[in-house]
């Protein structure tokens, strides 16, 4: 089943399609016939896209309601068992679908999976021992599956959407992937990877300063390293390195190389006014949006190409005011 979105806007693929557990969305596909609609998946993220959900449970033919299952043995390769009948085995029916699913994911450009379920879990899922006694090291079958299979793609449980920091950060690489999945749907050339790099550079360095440094040396390989292999290896630094929360410190480093560009357009006054935004933002007391949105206008008064493609200014649409709250 999929859910048009309301507005798609201009990152990439149109449409946006993000993978959902079903449940997230209103479904009443839950063991006991019920559902956990998550009202900032549906009412914001569902304005910017189209929503392809998944149910692995009612897939492989469960009813709803229906008995209760839970994760048995083996952290690394549990069996789905049910919870009060251990006769009620779907392992190795819940493995065949995860392994065919999970392969045919190309569309998409993000998942938010169910926490704690056997199935759609991402991570810390119960495992229970022979014993009986639970460990929170398990993943569900499908949502290993998704993993393993689709390495580079960003997922998230809903539950750690509730944070603003991961609810951003999940955002931002949903994005980003979207974005390279548009460069790749063309024929790929060394102008279209540097291109692609340099928009991403403020945002890189927000994330890790590192990894900034080390795809900048990646690609002044460009000559001497096969193009597709190049451009795997860049994409993989790439979407791990975003994985890795912007820190308010890594983002005051930012923000003070964008003034950088602006010292000799702007007068004294202006110039004071954005580092007191700056050092607000550092000490807490107004969030990131705050001196960015002054950035932007002075950018708009004073255009610099280079910062005008750089994906850090915008790096998502401003209606989810992600960065409200950082």
């Amino acid at each position: 089943m999929s859910i048009k979105s309301q507005d798609t806007h201009e990152y990439g693929l149109k449409p946006l399609r993000l993978g959902v557990s079903a449940c997230l969305l209103g479904a009443r596909v839950r063991f006991d016939g019920g559902h956990k609609r998550n009202r900032f998946i549906i009412e914001e993220l569902g304005r910017h896209f189209e929503f392809v959900t998944f149910c692995p449970e009612v897939a492989i033919g469960m009813s709803t309601p229906r008995p209760p299952i839970r994760l048995v043995g083996d952290v690394q390769a549990p069996r789905a068992i049910g919870s009060r009948d251990d006769s009620l085995d779907v392992t190795d029916a819940l493995r065949e679908y995860s392994a065919i699913t999970a392969g045919r994911l190309d569309g998409l450009c993000g998942f938010v999976f169910k926490k704690d379920s056997p199935s759609c879990g991402m991570e810390r899922v119960k495992v229970y021992s022979d014993t009986g006694m639970p460990q929170r090291g398990g993943a569900g079958l499908f949502a290993r599956a998704v993993q393993e299979a689709n390495p580079l793609l960003p997922v998230e449980e809903e539950g750690r959407l509730n944070d603003p920091g991961l609810r951003e950060n999940f955002v931002t690489r949903v994005l980003v992937y979207a974005r390279w999945q548009a460069l790749r749907q063309q024929p790929l050339s060394k102008k279209a990877l540097i291109e692609f790099h340099t928009s991403h550079k403020f945002l890189l360095l927000a994330h890790s300063p590192a990894a900034y440094r080390e795809l900048g040396g990646l690609l002044a390989r460009l000559d001497s390293v096969p193009l597709d292999a190049l451009a795997e290896r860049y994409i993989g630094d790439v979407m791990r390195a975003l994985k890795a929360q912007a820190s308010r410190k890594l983002h005051v480093n930012v923000l003070q190389h964008l003034l950088g560009y602006l010292r000799k357009h702007i007068d004294a006054v202006s110039r004071a006014d954005l580092a007191d935004a700056i050092d607000a933002y550092r000490e807490g007391m107004v969030p990131l949006v705050v001196p960015i949105a002054l950035l932007q206008h002075h950018f708009r008064r004073n255009p610099h190409p280079y910062v005008s493609r750089q994906v850090y200014m915008n790096p998502h649409p401003r209606e989810l005011m992600l960065r409200n709250t950082l």
